[in-house]
């Protein structure tokens, strides 16, 4: 098990510093949170075609990737009652969950779907929510993530990465690249599925590019030629056509972009089952553009935003491509970072790891600051563009406090909430109205609504919603952690 010291039992203020301290990170934090203070304040939107938006808070509901869906990619009652939850969250901006423009590039077989066949009934997802709440629907098209059926993974590529093709099932004939012919076709698909999006009642599509995803691979395709990668103008390209394509299709509907701001070299299981780049893992030397053949992950090129050593990051590319995004009208972002699905540790900090996964290499207070850093960088370098924070929920008890404090010191624009929103999704409401927080429903980051979908099973939180624990799957979830616990030891 980590060594680390859970948040948990960081019970005040002194004890909560005194801790950040010795593990070296910098949080902001506000002793006392104040209902009516820069969290409830209103946020406008501006964008380059829906106008200035108006949020009513600075709360998000961020974008998951549901796994209990219908399989022709319409919302099940279990997508309902989330929404639901959503509504009822006091949020002022729900970023909806993760939805494939196409049947193929959805992450899990229960993933939704926009086409003319689901868009009633993903429009009755808007219908969940409260006519005050701003909404973001996410589009996506899981490139080499993309699993649509049971029968396994059908990944579509951009380039031939040497540390994933293998764990991910690429084809070494190359038969799972996407050629500049079908991206092409891609984007006219993303621009039809926000103009259906707009139709459904949502105020803005995410053009989704974090992750590992297709969207995000492409800026990390310095090594594919074309028209869609080399310098990052090639790169941006996908991205930037998508959105001058739906300004041109759907005026009235806003563009928005999750976005990971820095990515890191893939880790896996070590010795004790804790996390070590892969590079150093017996992968040898292919992902390093310097020949070395020893353990380092100096000049390691395939992570967009990193610092060359696959171990931390560099934004000026980051930079440079929101100010094409700023150039285009894009006035909100979601800053996220790295992929769940080969550093969890950077992009969700957890002190218990999923079932793929492998026990936290730092402390995860280290990943929570690392990514309020990067954050604030953009925030700050961007002021014109509304940013959202993400990856706060390991904070758990010390959530408001943080995410007020990096509202009004400029760290973010919004605080946005994931994990929490299973568990907890009454939180914002709570601290609006400034009622205490019910601590039993605090997300603890064990990892079961990563746990449960990788295996198979209906996404949520097992631990602490009670609907979800009195599920029949509880038990094989029970099972299959129990299978994970012996393989990381």
């Amino acid at each position: 098990m980590p060594r680390f010291t859970q948040v948990k039992a960081l019970t005040d203020g002194g004890t909560l510093r005194a801790y950040f301290e010795s593990v070296g990170v910098e949080i902001p934090t506000d002793t006392e949170v104040d209902p009516t203070g820069v969290l409830a304040a209103p946020m406008t939107i501006t964008d380059g075609a829906a106008g200035r938006v108006a949020v009513p808070n600075r709360w998000t509901v961020l974008p998951m990737e549901g796994w209990d869906g219908l399989a022709d990619g319409r919302p099940s009652e279990l997508v309902k009652r989330r929404w639901q939850r959503f509504g009822e969250s006091g949020a002022g901006l729900v970023w909806g969950e993760a939805t494939a423009v196409r049947h193929d590039g959805k992450a899990n077989p229960n993933q939704l779907v926009l086409n003319e066949t689901t868009v009633d009934d993903i429009a009755e997802l808007r219908t969940q929510l409260d006519p005050s709440q701003v909404t973001v629907l996410q589009l996506t098209h899981s490139g080499r993530y993309a699993r649509p059926t049971a029968e396994g993974p059908e990944p579509r590529i951009l380039y031939e990465h040497p540390l994933l093709d293998d764990r991910d099932d690429v084809a070494a004939d190359g038969s799972n690249l996407l050629s500049d012919d079908e991206i092409d076709e891609l984007v006219e698909q993303f621009i039809a599925a926000a103009l259906l999006a707009g139709q459904a009642g949502f105020d803005f599509v995410d053009v989704k590019a974090c992750h590992g995803y297709l969207g995000h691979e492409f800026l990390s395709a310095w090594d594919r030629p074309g028209r869609y990668g080399d310098d990052l103008e090639g790169r941006s390209n996908f991205l930037r056509s998508v959105i001058t394509g739906v300004r041109e299709a759907a005026p009235g509907i806003g563009v928005a972009v999750r976005l990971s701001l820095f990515d890191f070299v893939p880790h896996v299981a070590g010795e004790g089952g804790i996390g070590r780049p892969a590079a150093a893992a017996g992968h040898g030397p292919d992902g390093f553009t310097d020949g070395s053949t020893d353990d380092s992950t100096d000049g390691y090129r395939h992570a967009f935003g990193g610092d060359g050593t696959g171990l931390g990051y560099d934004l000026a590319e980051t930079h440079e491509l929101l100010d094409r995004l700023a150039g285009l009208g894009v006035g909100l972002v979601c800053a996220s970072a790295g992929s769940p699905y080969y550093v969890p540790h950077v992009q969700r900090p957890a002190y218990f790891p999923p079932s793929d996964g492998y026990q936290p290499p730092e402390d995860p207070l280290v990943g929570v600051a690392r990514l309020i850093a990067a954050t604030t960088e953009v925030t700050q370098r961007h002021p014109d563009m509304r940013i959202v924070g993400a990856g706060l929920s390991y904070l758990q008890q010390w959530l408001p406090n943080v995410g007020q404090a990096m509202v009004a010191s400029g760290c973010a624009d919004s605080v946005g909430l994931g994990r929490m929103m299973l568990s907890y999704p009454h939180l914002p409401a709570d601290v609006l109205a400034g009622r205490r927080l019910n601590k039993r429903l605090l997300c603890r980051t064990f990892s079961d609504c990563t746990t449960a979908p990788r295996n198979g099973l209906v996404s949520g939180c097992y631990p602490l919603d009670d609907f979800y624990r009195q599920r029949e799957e509880r038990v094989l979830l029970a099972a299959a952690k129990k299978q994970s616990r012996t393989r990381l030891r």
